[in-house]
């Protein structure tokens, strides 16, 4: 485990620990407020995040910045990061044995953020994070709580984009994380 930020984006830039990183253009560590109440996990960086270096800068990042605004989050308030740091082939889910590798950076930046509510954007976020026991269909949009941490799973904003109906879905769930988050006095 490292102590401080600048060791564990030093340690994560210079991974090759599974094939991702022999590929990619940047790594994505994560971005936003490193002290946050609420975390954002999502699963894996695509094309746009990987030339930015920045998670959710692509088209299902823009659906979630505007689910933000219209719900006055402020993604400077926020953290966000993703399962892998690294780009898979063609915005593939991150195979088992990557997300793996990966998991203990994740880990890491949890310990070192410290939220108190964690959104889990997607199936492979809620799997790797609680376990295979959890499927993003029956659990979305119920708390889970688990060592001292609010979990609220909800779909992935690139679901969004590929079904119109979930966005519904997805403006409830983060309601409920923001109504949370206030009547626990977190910012948001």
């Amino acid at each position: 485990m490292y102590n401080n930020w600048e060791e564990l984006e030093n340690a994560i830039k210079g991974c090759k620990k599974c094939k991702l990183g022999t590929n990619r253009t940047n790594i994505v560590f994560g971005t936003g407020n490193k002290q946050a109440d609420v975390m954002f996990i999502g699963e894996g960086p695509g094309a746009d995040e990987d030339i930015q270096g920045q998670p959710f800068v692509g088209k299902a990042g823009q659906l979630m910045d505007k689910a933000f605004q219209a719900l006055s989050i402020n993604r400077n308030n926020v953290y966000i990061a993703n399962i892998v740091k690294c780009r898979p082939p063609q915005n593939r889910v991150p195979e088992e044995d990557e997300a793996q590798t990966c998991l203990n950076y994740l880990r890491n930046q949890v310990i070192l953020v410290k939220p108190k509510i964690i959104v889990l954007l997607g199936s492979t976020a809620l799997k790797n994070i609680l376990g295979d026991e959890y499927g993003i269909t029956a659990s979305r949009g119920k708390w889970i709580e688990k060592k001292e941490i609010l979990y609220m799973p909800t779909w992935h904003p690139a679901a969004l984009l590929r079904d119109e109906t979930k966005k519904i879905d997805f403006w409830q769930d983060l309601k409920q994380m923001r109504e949370r988050a206030n009547k626990i006095n977190l910012k948001y």
